[in-house]
């Protein structure tokens, strides 16, 4: 059950479809333009740097605040797998931003959403993982490669080192975290299928090539 709570309070704060509330005062619905996405890069590319940065902060603070309130909650009762209830509340957030029912499950790729999660689980693991996003995007200039990566190498690090015993956590429940991290992850990477193919077919936008379209 507490599992299910998890996931409901996730979803309940990934709900908050920041770049959709920056859109709406623009007079505008930001799913209607450039990549048709409610996240962070489309707000960037089609509203500006301010709006992308707010998007970003927004998103992120969503899941903290989801996981600093689940441990709360549940510090006291279930503290032994405080880990693996973040990571519940994670996807829940992640699935509430990217399927948001009001929206008719037109949301975004739950990847500044995911960024938030890393804050909150791990400081280490979220700066691995943005040195490799940085890197990569530097590099390539690709956003949608570097998040993929990022979220791949934030698996890797939760297997490493759950394995080595960092979330005290017993063998089931830590390889029930790996699980759902894995489940994020295989859903980031679906997110971005589209994103894949233009890749593969070198037609993907990279960051700055594409122009704003509303101020």
């Amino acid at each position: 059950m507490e599992r299910i709570i998890c996931l409901a309070i996730g979803y309940l704060f990934g709900m908050f479809q920041t770049s959709y509330i920056i859109g709406k005062i623009h007079h505008m619905d930001i799913r209607q333009y450039g990549s048709g996405n409610a996240g962070t890069t489309n707000a960037l590319r089609t509203l500006g740097k301010k709006a992308g940065a707010m998007t970003l902060i927004g998103d992120m603070l969503k899941c903290v605040i989801a996981i600093l309130i689940v441990d709360a909650v549940f510090k006291n009762r279930y503290q032994e797998i405080l880990p693996l209830l973040g990571m519940y509340t994670a996807a829940g957030c992640v699935l509430g931003h990217n399927f948001p029912f009001y929206l008719g499950f037109r949301g975004g790729k739950g990847i500044a959403a995911s960024a938030g999660m890393l804050l909150a689980m791990d400081w280490r693991v979220f700066l691995i993982c943005a040195v490799i996003f940085i890197g990569l995007v530097a590099i390539t200039r690709y956003v949608s490669l570097g998040s993929m990566a990022a979220y791949v190498g934030a698996l890797i690090c939760f297997i490493g080192f759950g394995a080595a015993g960092s979330y005290g956590m017993d063998f089931p429940h830590t390889f029930e975290m790996d699980v759902i991290m894995g489940l994020m992850t295989a859903l980031a990477i679906y997110r971005h299928r589209a994103n894949i193919y233009r890749l593969l077919n070198g037609t993907e936008n990279k960051l700055g090539a594409a122009k704003t379209a509303a101020k």
